[in-house]
């Protein structure tokens, strides 16, 4: 499973580091310590507090986390997988963006919960990246 630092969590969540390590230390989402002692969440936790986070207005008055050529990095919150077609879920700050794409797209990418991910908007197509 893919961990994060503050640092990127912060910036996933669309919040500034100083905002990330406050949640953490009020028990928004847990941390842990890697051998170097650098903090670090786990993915899967990230992404259910992006959800949570999306859903209320907790965005302590900072504008939408937007991006100029209309890309959101985020966090994937949700894959579904049919026989052919699947659903894949991203939460880049205060924005949910839901993915309908192929099933063989998502199992090329290696989609799953709490990894990092791009969702790139033209018109009313959305089409997902990984770095």
């Amino acid at each position: 499973m893919q961990s994060y630092t503050i640092g990127q969590a912060a910036k996933l969540l669309g919040v500034s580091p100083d905002t990330a390590r406050r949640w953490a230390d009020a028990g928004r989402f847990t941390t842990h310590r890697d051998d170097g002692g650098r903090r670090l969440v786990d993915g899967r936790d990230l992404a259910a507090f992006a959800v949570e986070l999306g859903q209320g207005d907790e965005a302590e008055g900072e504008s939408s986390y937007t991006s100029a050529r209309n890309a959101f990095p985020g966090i994937v919150t949700a894959v579904k997988l049919g026989d052919i077609a699947a659903q894949v879920e991203i939460q880049a700050g205060p924005h949910r963006l839901v993915s309908l794409l192929t099933r063989e797209a998502v199992e090329e990418l290696g989609l799953e919960v709490g990894m990092q991910a791009t969702a790139r908007v033209k018109s009313t197509s959305v089409h997902i990246d990984r770095p």
